[in-house]
């Protein structure tokens, strides 16, 4: 058995490093015959092969190959700088030592526990070869994870439109400091309808003054006040939101107002409890929402008044997603983007397996959400985001025509 494995990946390495090679010559033939009509004084080509490269080792999905690149000789000289162009492949770039796809597991793996020593042993055999998995390599990654954070936080938000917005912090283990690391994120819906990592930074306790701090950056970059913003209750980004974006409408999870409810009702009525719960939060509409409010009031407002009140104290922004278009509801009454990104993380218990700075968690982070983002799908009727942002009425989840009056002649 060991050893027909070992033949299919040997087979399936070799295939990849042919694929590659016949790429990489296609990519060559393709910019020199571009410019095949340009020659010097003595009629030469401007633009000619030059042999091979030096073999490097490359870490693929299919495990390690060697990869010798066509060189190209590109004698035309750039009108701007004054300096001779240069052929960059598109396929392999010259610093390349692993492909997109084994860059991105390796955040994933260093957030849910891997320490930075164990990823040659790990991954080494996995992949044929341990090259660039070493600590050091490993460490000039993290630093480089934190430079594209660092530009990421400064970006320009004016180009962009967020009509709804997702919050909640997040906390991870920090394996060589005492406290966790409070990840702020915010998560967006652009005007198309696409979601999109809008900011995340380190708070203190989910403070309203280090969300304030966020939202108040966020603001000076360009963004604009949200629609909508969903989060748990709990968070200090309410009064934030009120003091740097006070036209914003608020909107309580229900997957966080639902776990503080049963934390108040003794288990045996849990099962009875989260059906009355289900009844508002998926009712038809908002006003059969309220009438199953009523039920719940009365059927627990005698022996559990706590629990009721956390329900009827935040009943408007417990129902606040019913004004907006049925297609949205879903997407709107929990804070599930966030917490299905997050969800391995914040269950870790290990903390010795953690991050060992808050510098690196932050990078970490990030790198987990830029990678799960390009499979983050559009919220349902995305054309409808742009309604919402225009001011547009919905009734029961339907848009409100609006007709013009008849006038009369």
């Amino acid at each position: 058995m060991p050893a027909s494995a070992s033949l299919i990946d040997q087979i399936v390495r070799e295939g990849a490093r042919k694929m590659l090679a016949v790429a990489l010559q296609a990519e060559v033939d393709a910019y020199i015959a571009a410019f095949a009509d340009e020659r010097d004084e003595a009629g030469r080509r401007l633009v000619v092969h030059n042999g091979y490269h030096q073999p490097r080792e490359l870490l693929t999905a299919a495990g390690a190959i060697e990869v010798k690149a066509p060189r190209v000789n590109d004698k035309r000289i750039d009108a701007e700088t004054g300096e001779r162009r240069r052929f960059s492949s598109a396929i392999l770039p010259a610093w390349a030592r692993k492909t997109p796809q084994i860059s991105e597991v390796l955040p994933l793996l260093y957030l849910h526990g891997l320490s930075s020593g164990d990823f040659a042993p790990a991954l080494g055999q996995f992949l044929g070869s341990a090259s660039g998995l070493s600590a050091s390599a490993i460490t000039r990654l993290t630093e480089q994870w934190k430079a594209e954070q660092r530009v990421f936080a400064d970006r320009d938000l004016s180009g962009v439109d967020y009509v709804y917005l997702w919050v909640d912090g997040i906390h991870v283990n920090i394996r060589l400091e005492e406290h966790k690391l409070c990840l702020l994120v915010m998560i967006g819906v652009r005007a198309d309808g696409r979601k999109e990592l809008v900011a995340l930074t380190d708070g203190y306790r989910e403070s309203t003054e280090s969300w304030a701090d966020l939202l108040r950056d966020c603001k000076r970059r360009g963004m604009r006040a949200p629609v909508l913003a969903i989060g748990d209750g709990a968070l200090g980004f309410w009064s934030a939101l009120r003091e740097v974006f006070p036209q914003a409408r608020e909107q309580r999870c229900w997957v966080h107002k639902i776990a503080n409810v049963l934390g108040a009702l003794p288990k045996s009525a849990h099962p009875a409890a989260k059906k009355h719960l289900a009844q508002i939060w998926n009712a038809e509409d908002k006003e059969h929402a309220q009438a199953a409010v009523a039920d719940f009031q009365a059927a627990y407002g005698a022996k559990y008044p706590k629990a009721v009140a956390k329900v009827a104290d935040d009943l408007d922004e417990l129902l606040a997603f019913y004004d907006y278009p049925a297609e949205h509801w879903v997407h709107l009454r929990t804070t599930n983007p966030i917490e299905s990104t997050f969800a391995t993380v914040r269950h870790r218990t290990k903390v010795t397996k953690g991050p060992g700075s808050r510098a690196a968690g932050l990078a970490m982070a990030f790198k987990l959400i830029e990678s799960a983002q390009a499979r983050w799908r559009a919220v349902n009727a995305p054309h409808l985001v742009a309604l919402v942002r225009a001011g547009a009425r919905f009734e029961r989840g339907v848009l409100l025509e609006r007709h013009e009056s008849k006038d009369a002649a």
